[in-house]
């Protein structure tokens, strides 16, 4: 047996190592649909208890909407459970075709390609679009998938300071003589919150005649005005070259994501990227879902709204409450704890109030940075918000941090 004790041991062992270090991950089992109330069981083979849910992607409340189901059910009737193929075989029906079309209206871009994933879609993108002669140029807090699909791609990578124009000016400068030049960023970063600064990067792109690329699976749907995004938010509608999203989150929740931007760039992408050639196409129940998601968010932005004001209603809660936060202004709210062991007490802690969120830490967020993401949602009643910040002071009064800056937190996590 290749698996011998020895092997065995010495993978017991890094996990020990992990657990000793407050990095292991516990899940916790959900049986319900996805909403502001949960049913969790947690630890595993305890009694189900229903929570507020301030820790999801759920953004405008879609996940379990009736007509939402109702369409995937309708979906899955007409077209079936799934393609059994990839898209270039006999894996594209009619409907793909028309939810790329109706991303593409909605995003203000040229053509949109479907993905299983967004975060396949980071992976392929740039092997197929850029190579030895290109520069990548990446914020140094984009999402894990993007450093993934950029370490798979033979252009030079290059990144500049988080927000950092001047920085990013500089490498520009440096690099003007390489063929292509792509600017790469987050348009809202997933674990801090804020924006990234589009309307200047992409000045800076004319500037130095280079391509911007935004990942806007955490602004998609309900950032700006009418919800198209941070390009909508930030006021360049229609100059990102290549906006990589996903279905999984605000709109709809389920998976699937797309490529969206230039024409020749999508086209580049279907005929080389590899999770996109190698992957089965995304299911006919998800697009039909997703199709009447875009039908709901075009017609009214009463759920963006809603969101905007339960997002402004919470960050003021935990303020008021003495926690450290990131600055920003999106329904990602992160509390910052600092350390691993206690961000991982107090979201146990908050479990025990009825509140479900879920403590961050290395390698999800560096070292050092751990914290409780808390995230807004459309279902959220302020009710529910006016219950969960009980909760908050309550173990925040526990742990001894409630009035604590970053520098006491730090220095109490280090006693």
């Amino acid at each position: 047996m290749s698996f011998s004790n020895v092997v065995r041991q010495g993978y017991l062992n890094e996990i020990e190592g992990i657990k000793a270090a407050g990095l292991f991950k516990e899940e916790r089992y959900i049986h319900s649909p996805q909403s502001a109330e949960i049913e969790v069981e947690f630890p595993v083979g305890s009694a189900i208890r229903r929570c507020i849910n301030i820790c999801s992607n759920n953004y405008l409340g879609l996940s379990s909407h009736p007509d939402v189901v109702a369409a995937a059910h309708a979906g899955l009737e007409g077209r079936g459970y799934g393609m059994s193929s990839v898209r270039f075989i006999c894996g594209t029906q009619d409907i793909h075709r028309e939810l790329e079309k109706r991303l593409s209206d909605f995003l203000g871009t040229e053509d949109t390609l479907l993905f299983p994933s967004c975060m396949d879609a980071n992976a392929g993108f740039f092997e197929a679009c850029l190579n030895e002669q290109d520069v990548m140029i990446a914020d140094r807090l984009v999402h894990a998938s993007i450093v993934d699909g950029m370490r798979l791609c033979k252009a030079m990578q290059d990144t500049y300071k988080h927000s950092d124009m001047g920085h990013l000016e500089e490498k520009l400068q440096e690099h003007q003589d390489k063929r292509f030049r792509m600017v790469i960023t987050d348009g809202v970063f997933s674990m801090d919150g804020d924006t990234a600064k589009l309307a200047e990067i992409v000045a800076l792109a004319e500037k130095y005649n280079a391509m911007v690329f935004v990942d806007d699976s955490h602004a998609t749907g309900f950032i700006g005005k009418t919800g198209r995004g941070t390009h909508e938010h930030c006021g360049v509608f229609g100059k990102i070259d290549v906006i990589t999203t996903t279905l999984g989150k605000a709109l709809g929740g389920a998976s699937g994501g797309c490529v969206s931007g230039r024409r020749e760039l999508v086209e580049m992408c279907r005929q080389r990227a590899r999770p996109y050639l190698f992957s089965n196409a995304v299911a006919p129940v998800i697009v039909a879902g997703a199709l009447k998601v875009l039908d709901l968010i075009s017609t009214t932005t009463e759920r963006r709204d809603k969101l905007e004001w339960n997002a402004r209603y919470w960050r003021g809660l935990l303020k008021q409450a003495g926690f450290d936060l990131k600055e920003g202004d999106t329904p990602i709210v992160p509390v910052m704890l600092y350390d691993a062991k206690l961000a991982q007490d107090f979201a146990r802690d908050l479990f025990d109030e009825g509140v479900y969120a879920v403590g961050f830490f290395f390698p999800v967020v560096p070292k050092g940075q751990a914290r409780i993401r808390t995230q807004l949602s459309a279902a959220h009643e302020k009710h529910h918000l006016d219950s969960a910040i009980e909760a908050f002071r309550k173990v925040g009064q526990k742990h001894g941090i409630l009035g604590l800056g970053k520098k006491e937190l730090l220095a109490r996590c280090a006693a």
